[in-house]
């Protein structure tokens, strides 16, 4: 039977149902009503614009009525936004209801009510449409999008200084390689994020306001001796703060989403990697999971402890790599100067950016959960002397010794190396004392090049 009303056990998205605790802090920039919101910011901050003009029909407004119009903005709440899709069901026009609704606002103000005809003045709708995608998008990366970023970068640097001389063995192809430090691997994923972070805070946000089909028809045919393009400039970049694009057709092109939405993406494919990673460190033993009461990791196998959190990042920041992929592969195609195509999609960006803010969500409360298992890492160091044949034959080579490669081949490959074993090796080498010392002195944890440094630095 139809449900009455949506709630957390059936909403059809569980960005909206099981997970709606999570996403609060974007549900206000992301959604319709977001989307309202911003549509009458856009419509208030040009109309006011259009006072300042100096055009004859529409004097300059006072302060008081200024004021009056930008509290429409400051204080826009739910049941304005529900006052507006009441006025669509009329207009079956989103965006014609939100100019009657303001219309509707300044209604028996004597200085607004003269000047109405000037709301939505020369404008289309993808002038309102397309300023207000960007305000949604510059809100959501600015307030909740990056400072997450910024805290899963500052807990993995916490995590590089802390175990950056913490010796691990390495594994290439699944194989045992050159020992590395825990720190020096966590560092290598914070530089990732660091670089795709300036990606994403480097993005302009570009916005049109020039009419019908981009080259302000409307606007001249009233004043045409205005410079039209110099105002449109000063109301996107002056009142908006975004960056205004001087070549349109009746949409912004969506260019500059596409490099958002991909440099998103980017980040999904770091913190995928990292997040299988530690799952894989995890079941090695080389980090455990703090416990809490209560919780259940099997069902019928009461010890386990599953690695739950950075499976459900992978598999959150997966959906968000997929929306955000056709989102920015799809909105800058557009049928000759305009298709509608890209509304429907464009109400889709929550829903990607939520995925990616889950995903983030769930890394950071695995990350919080985790504790280093020092002595699994150096029981598996202690079980690889055969990582010392690398800097072995590669002193070798600087002293001129016959064959080093091949010797430490036939003399390790396959084989079960001990400590002895490859200190009786090294004794048996024409080296010189000092560098036989150095090299019988060396353990597959102590072998581990910069890696500290490097780890503290990052």
């Amino acid at each position: 039977m139809p449900f009455s009303q949506l709630t957390a056990l059936n909403a059809l998205s569980p960005l909206d149902g099981r997970y709606a605790g999570k996403l609060t802090a974007l549900r206000p920039l992301l959604s319709e009503y977001g989307l309202m919101h911003r549509r009458v910011q856009v419509e208030i901050e040009w109309f006011i614009a259009l006072s300042d003009a100096g055009f004859a029909e529409f004097p300059a407004l006072s302060e008081a009525s200024r004021g009056l119009l930008r509290s429409l903005v400051i204080h826009f709440k739910e049941e304005d936004a529900q006052a507006i899709k009441d006025i669509e069901k009329t207009t079956n026009h989103d965006v014609k209801a939100v100019e009657y609704w303001i219309k509707r606002r300044i209604a028996g103000h004597a200085e607004l009510e003269r000047m109405q005809e000037f709301v939505h003045f020369a404008c289309t709708s993808e002038d309102i449409n397309n300023t207000s995608h960007a305000l949604m998008l510059k809100a959501a990366r600015d307030e909740v999008m990056l400072p997450m970023l910024d805290r899963i970068i500052a807990k993995m640097t916490a995590m590089s200084h802390t175990f950056a001389a913490v010796p691990m063995l390495s594994r290439t192809h699944g194989q045992t390689a050159s020992p590395t430090t825990v720190g020096k691997e966590v560092a290598n994923v914070v530089a990732r994020l660091k670089n795709a972070r300036e990606r994403i805070a480097g993005v302009k946000l570009l916005a049109k306001m020039n009419g019908a089909v981009g080259n302000y028809n409307a606007h001249l045919s009233a004043y045409p001796e205005h410079d039209w393009e110099a105002f449109s400039r000063q109301v996107v970049e002056g009142s908006l703060g975004l960056s205004f694009n001087p070549y349109t057709i009746q949409i912004e092109p969506h260019d500059y989403m596409a490099e958002l939405f991909d440099a998103f993406t980017r980040v999904d494919t770091i913190l995928i990697d990292w997040a299988r990673d530690v799952w894989g460190y995890i079941s090695l033993g080389y980090f455990k999971q703090k416990t809490k009461a209560g919780e259940v990791g099997s069902s019928t196998m009461p010890h386990k402890v599953n690695p739950i959190d950075f499976e459900n990042a992978e598999g959150n920041f997966g959906i968000a790599s997929a929306l955000l992929t056709h989102l920015a592969q799809k909105l800058p195609v557009s049928r000759w100067q305009r298709d509608l195509t890209d509304s429907t999609v464009l109400r889709n960006m929550g829903v990607a950016l939520g995925y990616v803010l889950l995903g983030c969500d769930s890394l950071m409360r695995g990350l919080d959960k985790l504790e280093l298992n020092e002595s699994a890492l150096a029981s598996d160091l202690d079980s690889a002397w055969e990582v010392l044949a690398e800097p072995i034959q590669t002193v070798m080579r600087r002293y001129g010794l016959p064959e080093p490669y091949e010797q430490l081949k036939a003399f390790t490959r396959g084989q079960p190396m001990t400590a002895e074993l490859m200190r009786g090796f090294v004794a048996a080498l024409d080296l010189p004392q000092a560098e036989k010392d150095r090299l019988l002195a060396m353990t597959p944890g102590s072998y581990t090049g910069l890696a500290t440094a490097l780890a503290q630095r990052v």
